[in-house]
């Protein structure tokens, strides 16, 4: 089910309706059950990276935890940290990664520590220039994912155009977060898209919900909204027209920001 797209070239972020076209370069956001995913790659022309090797530059706390999370998960990863008493201390605890003091904005180093045969570039340090910057870097070695932890939300709307895969910001993820816990209706869930404007929310029905007993084309539905699909018993249902929403379902809308108010009241 796509649930957003934004035009090559624009600003606008576009829900698909039935009579919407896919033109070359859209940047399409869907949601799928597990089993859909081999048939998307296919669908869209890509092809599913494998990714294990991952260099990680700057040794913050979001770098470490990354570290240590992706080495539970047994990925092979290097991590580049500028501060030589932060790199020591990094490679006593993180014992199964590769720890090396050295600048990561040097990409003389990046290339002795063979950049180009990683799967994926991850740069968090603290500067957002320098992580942006080295992201490019990693581009024009064929990286096959790059991630940039950035502090100005400006940058959001550059990562399409020039060519970093995922931008993260720790003020949106927080405030997300937060978001959720002052939203009318049982929204247990919400989220911004990178670099769209538009809203992911996912409601949790009651019993008195005006959506209740009702089918999904009965709702009078925003035409800037659109239901991506339904979690009912524990299971991920792509949820069509006929498909009729039951109290205790949990159900997952994509919208515009100014759809949100009007969204809340169907759910309440």
């Amino acid at each position: 089910m796509p649930i957003a797209l934004q035009r090559l070239g624009t600003q606008y972020t576009v829900i698909p309706r039935g009579d919407t076209y896919f033109k070359e370069g859209d940047q399409v956001y869907f949601i799928t059950v597990k089993e859909g995913v081999d048939e998307l790659y296919k669908l869209t022309g890509k092809k599913k990276e494998d990714i294990k090797n991952v260099m990680i530059l700057g040794g913050s706390k979001v770098g470490f935890k990354t570290a240590r999370d992706l080495c539970s998960k047994r990925f092979n990863v290097k991590l580049i940290e500028k501060n030589k008493e932060k790199a020591f201390d990094l490679a006593d605890d993180l014992p199964n990664a590769l720890v090396i003091n050295g600048d990561g904005r040097n990409v003389e180093l990046l290339d002795e520590e063979s950049l180009e045969s990683m799967d994926a570039f991850i740069a968090v340090t603290g500067n957002s220039e320098t992580n942006i910057m080295s992201c490019l870097v990693a581009k024009s070695k064929h990286i096959k994912k790059t991630i940039a932890l950035v502090e100005n939300m400006d940058y959001f709307q550059l990562s399409h155009s020039i060519g970093i895969d995922t931008l993260i910001n720790k003020k949106l993820l927080a405030a997300n977060n937060i978001f959720r816990h002052i939203r009318k209706g049982e929204v247990v869930a919400l989220m911004r898209l990178n670099n769209l404007n538009a809203e992911i929310l996912e409601f949790i029905v009651k019993r008195d919900s005006k959506v209740t007993g009702s089918t999904i084309r009965e709702l009078n539905f925003p035409k800037d909204a659109t239901i991506g699909g339904v979690v009912r018993d524990g299971e991920g249902i792509i949820a069509l027209g006929g498909f009729t929403i039951k109290a205790g379902d949990r159900v997952v809308v994509c919208c515009h920001p100014e759809q949100i108010p009007k969204i809340e009241r169907m759910f309440l």
